[in-house]
């Protein structure tokens, strides 16, 4: 652990819990002198404090995490390089306000996704009115499915008590995976009289699930496989079993409305259903015994790549945690459909991801597996395993959908993963410098670059030509 200095953590912890110094200093066993350094930044929060905290308060050590400052450090650096703000705001002053006032810094975040999300919904509007006709903006943003994310994101990917109902259901049922549906059917049959029915979808919608309460059926579609099957119907046994549950989780999100709410309910259940077809005891040992070969992991439980990967971006139970992983899916035009993250990575929400990430290579390689180690411009440096997926409704004419997924971490956890195998991890100019987005990336010389970085002044000059597009003073 390097030196954290977190004072200000510190007093806003003893203020919630509305306690002294002195009083704290006793609980912790430590001098009134010595609390009173940590709290003014003069000594470093050591791990032997740390674990003094969570003993005599139960604080989560997350609270004190470099990663959790490294994510708002990004998170910060996206909304405060607006150039509405008119301001140029270094890093080591981002830096300073996510370790000493993470709170405010957080609040700044939301600010501005509030701002940006009524401007794009304003230009939207002008667009339909006729006042804007040229404006890109053609739809307002899905602030919904944003709100979700950020929920999924604030609880790092995990979320325990599902995780382990789930779990417990599984070791009932005694089977997992695939495996698992003859016995859902039977439990959705005995316990609540829901008979399980197959239909084939018509039209481009089509659909995979649907339930029929008034004649006690569910319904899914035909062209879906066994793993999926299995899955679908965990998602409604979800809604059956663990409603409560659910919604009680809900109501401690920050929605803006029931739209949100709704799309949570189903990411839940959603949640529960992988965690139920992929148990958490059994992926993990699995995961770790064959060093995450997500092939592999597919095989065994008879799911395929993308569902292998969302589940191991989500093995952070407390005391049993696997490697912390970052899951993103993207279609070939750098939308972002999914993204998840157990740890540090952050995703851009502004003009599109880095075009030098091997996750945009895996679309001319149909299929194969590929790996990057990728540094961003903080100089933290990651593995990238990064696969395209690809399904259809059925029919030559029938549309097909196609993805690249990709599952990153810390290049601290490498060794642990079977992708890692060849690469020269000790090298860091091996490494491909990657950023978290164009308009937010701090690299001045990215011939790759296809925006210039926001808040940044151009550097125009008429004499010189050079091979990096968008020079910055």
């Amino acid at each position: 652990m390097k030196k954290a200095f977190m004072g200000v953590r510190l007093k806003r912890l003893r203020e919630e819990r509305r306690l002294t110094q002195a009083a704290l200093a006793s609980a912790l066993g430590l001098s009134l002198s010595y609390l009173n350094q940590l709290e003014n930044n003069q000594r470093p929060l050591t791990v032997p404090v740390l674990l003094k905290l969570n003993a005599a308060f139960g604080v989560d050590v997350q609270l004190f995490s470099d990663d959790d400052e490294a994510r708002l450090i990004g998170d910060l650096r996206e909304a405060l390089t607006d150039p509405a703000i008119g301001e140029q705001i270094a890093t080591a002053e981002l830096r300073e306000l996510a370790a000493s006032m993470p709170a405010v810094g957080r609040a700044l975040v939301s600010l501005h996704r509030r701002y940006r999300s009524a401007l794009e919904q304003s230009a939207a509007l002008a667009a339909r009115l006729g006042d804007d006709r040229q404006s890109a903006l053609t739809s307002a943003v899905s602030t919904p499915f944003e709100e979700v994310r950020d929920f999924f994101y604030e609880r790092h990917n995990h979320i325990d008590p599902l995780d382990r109902a789930a779990e417990a259901i599984a070791r009932e049922l005694g089977a997992a995976g695939g495996q698992a549906e003859a016995a859902l059917i039977e439990r959705l049959r005995d316990r609540h009289g829901i008979r399980v029915a197959t239909f084939r979808p018509e039209g481009e919608e089509g659909g995979q699930r649907h339930f029929d309460v008034a004649e006690g059926v569910l319904r899914l579609s035909s062209h879906l496989g066994t793993g999926q099957r299995a899955f679908q119907i965990a998602t409604q046994l979800a809604f059956l079993e663990h409603r409560d549950a659910i919604d009680g989780l809900v109501a401690t999100g920050r929605f803006g409305g029931e739209d949100s709410r709704r799309l949570a309910r189903i990411g839940l259940a959603n949640y529960f259903a992988g965690a139920l077809v992929l148990p958490y005891g059994e992926i993990l040992a699995a995961a770790e015994a064959c060093r995450y070969d997500i092939e592999l992991l597919g095989q065994r439980f008879g799911v395929g790549f993308e569902t292998v990967c969302h589940r191991l971006s989500t093995l952070q139970r407390p005391g049993a945690q696997g490697v912390p992983f970052f899951f993103i899916r993207v279609d070939r035009a750098g939308n972002i459909s999914k993204r998840q993250s157990a740890t540090d990575f952050h995703f851009s929400r502004v003009g599109g991801t880095c075009p030098l990430w091997n996750v945009y290579d895996a679309f001319v390689q149909p299929g194969r597996v590929l790996t990057q180690v990728a540094r961003m411009p903080d100089d933290r440096t990651y593995l990238w395993v990064a696969r395209s997926v690809s399904r259809a409704r059925g029919g030559y004419h029938q549309p097909r959908k196609t993805f690249s997924v990709a599952l990153g971490c810390d290049l601290r956890h490498a060794g642990r993963l079977v992708y890692a195998d060849g690469l020269d991890l000790g090298n860091a100019d091996a490494a491909t410098p990657i950023g978290a987005g164009c308009r937010i990336c701090e690299r001045p010389a990215c011939p790759q670059r296809a925006f210039p970085p926001v808040g940044k002044p151009l550097h125009v000059d008429e004499q010189r030509s050079a091979f990096a597009p968008y020079a910055v003073k």
